[in-house]
């Protein structure tokens, strides 16, 4: 059973991997929002593929937490927060508050805001949660690297 468990993580680890590679590769084309543009549809699709990257990236990532965790401890957390909270304790995260923070965007983005409020998603997008993806990557890269 474990060996069954150590191979569905590896195949889950590298889905997370991919999915931020994804991710990182939109940050590098996209330009900061401006809110008080009007974009034409083509314009638009830069940020559209970065918000589609960045929601599958948090949920490949939460997938491969809970294979994971599964994989260390022998079960899953009942919620959200108390699977965060072990990765935190191992550091696989730097914070429980940025990934609640983070799926919640998923939530935000299929919402229809003013332009102000989507700006400050991108920007979040953009900085901090972009910055926590590459971070969790670099993280994920040496997993992948001790299990070789």
């Amino acid at each position: 059973m474990r060996d069954d468990q150590q191979i569905l993580t590896k195949a889950s680890l590298n889905k997370a991997i991919d999915a931020i590679n994804l991710v990182e590769a939109s940050l590098k084309e996209v330009k900061p929002f401006n809110a008080n543009k009007i974009y034409t549809p083509k314009e638009r699709e830069p940020y559209d593929a970065l918000c589609d990257r960045f929601i599958r990236a948090v949920e490949i990532s939460l997938k491969y937490f809970r294979s994971y965790e599964k994989l260390m401890y022998g079960e899953i957390s009942e919620t959200l927060r108390d699977l965060l909270n072990r990765m935190g304790k191992l550091e696989i995260i730097s914070s429980i508050t940025l990934w609640m923070q983070m799926r919640d965007v998923r939530n935000r983005i299929v919402h229809d805001y003013l332009p102000e409020e989507i700006k400050d998603m991108y920007d979040e997008i953009m900085d901090a949660f972009g910055k926590e993806l590459l971070r969790l990557k670099t993280k994920l890269l040496k997993l992948s690297s001790n299990d070789e």
